[in-house]
């Protein structure tokens, strides 16, 4: 699936590594997401709560109601921190794992396509979301 598929086709993005400080690329991401309709679920261990919602401290801890929604995980980690996220995205039955600009793993790219996952790497999702806005 290309990525215009994927963004208009999925509403449901859980973003692992969002930060509450308003000058990281994952927090101003995140806002741009809720500013465009979708649905966020921020994973971070250190928060509670980030841009007014619950935050969980990894996939498999959000609640089965609203995991089971989740379609998208963005992932805004170090390279060597992919793999587990990505063990929990198939987990957890996500269709696409998104790695940010800058951030790629093909072992874990690779382990979440042969799972049935839509993968992305190095691709910042709210440029593309603008890119199919204009």
């Amino acid at each position: 699936m290309d990525i215009a598929a994927i963004l208009t086709k999925y509403k449901h993005i859980a973003v692992v590594g969002l930060s509450d400080k308003h000058d990281r690329a994952s927090n101003a991401v995140a806002r741009y997401l809720i500013h465009a309709g979708y649905t966020i679920y921020p994973v971070n261990p250190s928060l509670g709560t980030v841009l007014g919602h619950e935050c969980w401290p990894s996939l498999s801890a959000i609640p089965p109601e609203k995991r089971d929604l989740i379609e998208i995980v963005d992932i805004f980690r170090k390279p060597q921190d992919v793999p587990p996220v990505v063990d929990e995205a198939i987990a957890i039955g996500a269709k696409v794992v998104w790695m940010q600009l800058g951030i790629t793993n093909e072992a874990a790219a690779e382990k979440a396509r042969n799972a049935g996952l839509d993968v992305v790497q190095n691709r910042c999702i709210s440029v593309e979301h603008m890119h199919l806005e204009s």
